[in-house]
C-alpha cells in the first residue's frame, strides 16, 4: 500500500514538474530577453511570431540547400566564348520550381489578367496584350509548324508541356503575379483576410498585392474592410479596447516571400545536383550534365540505353529512331518525362532553355563577388505622396512600356506601389552601393578601368546606364516610338560598324533545349538574349529565397 502511495506521489511530482517546466519554457519565448517586457501580452506591446520554426515550402517548390561550387565549364570551350571560366562561388539556400513553369500554369495567370483587366475595356486591352505569349514564336520559313502556333499554348494536349514564347519581361510578371496569389490564400488561410474574397470582391480597382498589404493594408483591396478585416481570427483589443494585430506584418511569419526568376549562379548550382557525388563534406570530380556520368544515355541496369534528356541528337534529329531508342519527343516534352536530378527538378537539361534573372556580361566577377552572385540590381523605393502616405498605382495610372519589338507592356497594375529609383537619401556616405542602377558595376568598359580618370570628360560622366554600356558593348540602338496619334515609328540601326549584340536588356538564358546539341545541355553554358523578346526554345522557372536556417529542420547535417 506504501508503495502506492509513493508511485502516486512520484507520479504528481512529476507532472507538476513538466507542467512547471512548460510554464516557463512557455513565458520565457515570450518574455523579451532585452527588457523583460511581455511579447504577444493581450493587452499590446510588441507582437511577435515566437512559434515560428521554419518556412513553408510554397506550392510547386523544392528545397535546395545551398552551398559551394565551381561555377564555370568543364568541357573544352570549343565555341572560343570565353564567357565562363571556372571560379567558386557559394550559394543560399533556396527553392526552386519542380519543373518548368508549363502552358496551364500561363494559362491561370492569363485568366486571371483577363478577369481583373477585362480585354473588351479599351482600357485594360493593352494588359492582356502584353501578358500573351508570341505563338507565332513556333513559325518557320522553311517548315511547316502552323499547327504548333494554333494549339501548343492553349490545347489540353500541351497543358504540362513548358511554356514558350515568353519574354524574360513577361516570366518576371507571371512571378510577380504568383507572388501575390500565393501570399493571398496564406493570409485567408491564416484568418486575416475573407475567404474566397479572389472570387467574389476582386475586380481591377480592389485586388491583393504584397507590397501594398505591407506598407498600406487598409489600402489593400481598394480599401474593403469586408475584405481585409473580414477573415476568421477573433479580434484582439488592447487596455482601451481598441482592435490590435488586424494585419499581418513580417514579424508574424505569414506573408511568404515572393516568388522571382532564379539568378544565375543559382540556377547552375541547382541543375548540377551535386548531391549525387556527395562523400561527406567533398564532391568527387566534376560533373558534365545535370546527373552522374559523362554519357546522355543511361547506364542503369533497369533503364540502359534511354535518353535522359530532350535535345537534339544531330542534324536531323530531333528524337531518335522512332521506337525503343527514341527521347519520346521531337519538339518539347510533357514535364517529368526525364528522371529529376540529386536535387528533384526535372528536365534542368534538354526541353527548353531557361530565363534566368542576370543581366548578360562575358565575365563572371568573382574578384568582387562570390557569395550569391547576381549582376541586374536595380535598386527603388516606394513613391511617397505629399502627405506621407505611399502612393499606390490607381487605373488612370498604369504606365506602359514601348518594348524594341513596338509591342506595348503594363510595368505596373492597379493596387501596386508606384516605385521610383534610390536617391541621395538612401545613398549618401554609403559604402556598399552609391546609385539606384548597378547593371554596369565592373563590366570591364571605362568606368570599370583604374585608366579611367586619363580619359575623363563630360560625355563620360553619364549616368545613363545605357550610354555606359556603349563605351565597351557597341551594340545596335534600335528606336521604337509612337506619334500622337499611336502610331509606332521604327527606325532601324543600319551602321555596319556595329561590335556586339550585348546590352543591358541582354539577359542571361541557362541550359539547352529541344533545338541545342548536346554540348549545350551542360548546365556552365551560357547564352543571352533581348529581354523583350521570345523564341520557341526558351521558358523559364520561378524560384524564391530561404529565410532563416540553412537548413531544414529534418534535413540537418552533421557538423
Amino acid at each position: 500500500m506504501r508503495n502506492i502511495v509513493n508511485l502516486r506521489l512520484l507520479l504528481a511530482l512529476t507532472l507538476s514538474l513538466a507542467m512547471f517546466s512548460c510554464k516557463q519554457s512557455s513565458s520565457g519565448k515570450n518574455t523579451s530577453r532585452a527588457t523583460g517586457w511581455n511579447i504577444n501580452d493581450k493587452q499590446g506591446g510588441f507582437q511577435y511570431n515566437t512559434d515560428f520554426e521554419e518556412q513553408e515550402t510554397s506550392p510547386g517548390l523544392v528545397f535546395i540547400e545551398g552551398g559551394t561550387f565551381t561555377m564555370g565549364k568543364v568541357q573544352d570551350d570549343v565555341m572560343h566564348d570565353w564567357n565562363n571560366s571556372p571560379n567558386q562561388q557559394h550559394v543560399q539556400s533556396f527553392y526552386m520550381d519542380e519543373t518548368e513553369v508549363t502552358n496551364k500554369m500561363y494559362l491561370e495567370y492569363l485568366n486571371w489578367i483577363k478577369s481583373m483587366y477585362p480585354p473588351e475595356d479599351p482600357n485594360f486591352k493593352l494588359i492582356y496584350d502584353g501578358a500573351l505569349p508570341d505563338t507565332l514564336v513556333w513559325r518557320n520559313r522553311l517548315g511547316y509548324a502552323e499547327m504548333m502556333t494554333e494549339n501548343y499554348l492553349r490545347h489540353p494536349g500541351y497543358g504540362e508541356y513548358p511554356v514558350v514564347g515568353v519574354s524574360w519581361i513577361q516570366a518576371v510578371e507571371f512571378a510577380n503575379w504568383r507572388s501575390d496569389r500565393v501570399a493571398e490564400i496564406s493570409l485567408q488561410e491564416a484568418g486575416y483576410l475573407k475567404r474566397d474574397s479572389q472570387y467574389t470582391d476582386a475586380s481591377a480597382e480592389s485586388n491583393f498585392n504584397i507590397d501594398t498589404y505591407i506598407n498600406a493594408p487598409s489600402q489593400t483591396y481598394g480599401g474593403n474592410e469586408e475584405v481585409i478585416k473580414g477573415g476568421r481570427r477573433k479580434p484582439q483589443l488592447d487596455a482601451d479596447g481598441n482592435e490590435i494585430n488586424v494585419f499581418a506584418k513580417r514579424e508574424s511569419g505569414v506573408v511568404p516571400p515572393k516568388y522571382r526568376l532564379p539568378s544565375e549562379v543559382e540556377w547552375e548550382y541547382a541543375a548540377l545536383g551535386l548531391s549525387d557525388i556527395r562523400t561527406y563534406n567533398v564532391y568527387r570530380g566534376r560533373k558534365k550534365y545535370p546527373w552522374d556520368g559523362q554519357y546522355t544515355r543511361s547506364g542503369k541496369r533497369m533503364t540502359r540505353g534511354d535518353q535522359m534528356a530532350n535535345f537534339k541528337q544531330g542534324k536531323g534529329d530531333y528524337g531518335g529512331i522512332a521506337g525503343w531508342s527514341d527521347d519520346g519527343a521531337d519538339i518539347t516534352a510533357e514535364v517529368k518525362s526525364y528522371e529529376p536530378n540529386g536535387y528533384g527538378l526535372y528536365d534542368m537539361a534538354g526541353n527548353v532553355a531557361e530565363w534566368v534573372a542576370d543581366v548578360y556580361r562575358p565575365i563572371v566577377d568573382d574578384e568582387f563577388s562570390d557569395f550569391n552572385y547576381y549582376r541586374g540590381n536595380v535598386y527603388t523605393k516606394n513613391a511617397i505622396n505629399e502627405d506621407g502616405s505611399v502612393k499606390i498605382v490607381t487605373t488612370e495610372d498604369v504606365v506602359y512600356d514601348t518594348l524594341s519589338t513596338g509591342k506595348l507592356v503594363a510595368r505596373n497594375l492597379p493596387g501596386e506601389i508606384l516605385q521610383v529609383p534610390v536617391d541621395e537619401n538612401e545613398t549618401y556616405l554609403r559604402v556598399n552601393f552609391d546609385k539606384s542602377n548597378n547593371i554596369n558595376y565592373r563590366d570591364g568598359d571605362k568606368t570599370s578601368s583604374r585608366f579611367y580618370a586619363d580619359s575623363f570628360d563630360e560625355e563620360e560622366n553619364t549616368q545613363d546606364s545605357n550610354k555606359s554600356t556603349r563605351k565597351m558593348y557597341n551594340s545596335p540602338n534600335h528606336n521604337v516610338e509612337r506619334d500622337s496619334s499611336g502610331a509606332l515609328i521604327r527606325e532601324y540601326d543600319k551602321s555596319d560598324s556595329r561590335t556586339s549584340l550585348i546590352n543591358d536588356n541582354a539577359r542571361v538564358y541557362k541550359g539547352g533545349s529541344w533545338k541545342d546539341r548536346a554540348y549545350w545541355i551542360d548546365p556552365a553554358q551560357r547564352r543571352y538574349f533581348p529581354e523583350d523578346m521570345a523564341t520557341d526554345y526558351i521558358g523559364f522557372r520561378c524560384a524564391m529565397s530561404r529565410v532563416g536556417s540553412k537548413s531544414q529542420a529534418k534535413n540537418k547535417t552533421r557538423n
